[in-house]
């Protein structure tokens, strides 16, 4: 994305003061970020706050039936022995309870898991099984990475913030308004960015949050270029299949 034009829109001292809207130039023509949601997207930011407001409840029975199906989804054909198995530790969580392991993130990084392994399966087998690359003998969790990632966005895009701070939310949220699944494709994105970089690094456990790091800088690179208009526009998108 090309700087702001500050004869025509000022410098970004918008930040913090509540105004409405700012202008950026893409493509040669100044076209406006609105925080000013529009009816679309207020409906569509207000269910995507309550999804992240969800804390994970293993007594809920839609909860349980969620991770029913994530494992169902991951390995259709081996039977669950039951929702605290150590049969959890081979999909990367940390013990044999999942539960324990959402109090980061809440129910949405389950549906995230959910959302990624039943859209786009042969890259989620990919990053689950660790296949391709060099790999270090110490490698990063695959469910809790994931647990981690969805937490990572969540920050990234500021969404319970009474006002903008940076240009990010205002982008998402125009990519919300076209799709509602932004968040979930988001997140799949960032999954792929995530390993890729992994990989390049030949990172080892210990350098998981640093990888996360520089997984939020790409993300916060690509979601600005002047051409990205929507998730599927990001240059990593394309890393799916």
């Amino acid at each position: 994305m090309s700087a702001i034009n500050n004869a025509t829109c000022g410098a970004p001292a918008w930040i913090g003061k509540g105004l409405t809207c700012v202008c950026f130039k893409r493509k040669g023509t100044y076209e406006r970020i609105c925080f000013h949601l529009t009816p679309i997207q207020e409906e569509r930011l207000k269910r995507l706050k309550c999804r992240m407001k969800v804390f994970f409840d293993a007594s809920r029975r839609d909860h349980q039936d969620a991770l029913r199906a994530l494992w169902s989804a991951t390995y259709p054909n081996e039977e669950l022995q039951g929702l605290i198995s150590d049969q959890w530790k081979k999909m990367g969580w940390q013990g044999k309870d999942p539960s324990t392991d959402f109090r980061g993130a809440g129910f949405i990084s389950l549906e995230n898991l959910l959302f990624f392994a039943k859209t786009f399966s042969i890259s989620f087998q990919h990053l689950l099984e660790k296949q391709g690359g060099k790999r270090a003998a110490w490698e990063y969790p695959f469910a809790v990475a994931g647990v981690n990632i969805t937490f990572m966005i969540m920050q990234m895009l500021d969404l319970d913030a009474s006002k903008p701070r940076t240009f990010i939310r205002g982008v998402f949220l125009q990519m919300l308004s076209e799709d509602q699944w932004a968040f979930d494709l988001l997140y799949c994105v960032a999954f792929m960015i995530m390993d890729k970089q992994w990989l390049e690094r030949n990172a080892t456990y210990m350098e998981f949050n640093d990888v996360l790091k520089s997984t939020r800088a790409q993300l916060e690179r690509e979601l600005l270029m002047e051409e990205v208009l929507r998730i599927e526009d990001m240059p990593s998108y394309g890393l799916l299949c």
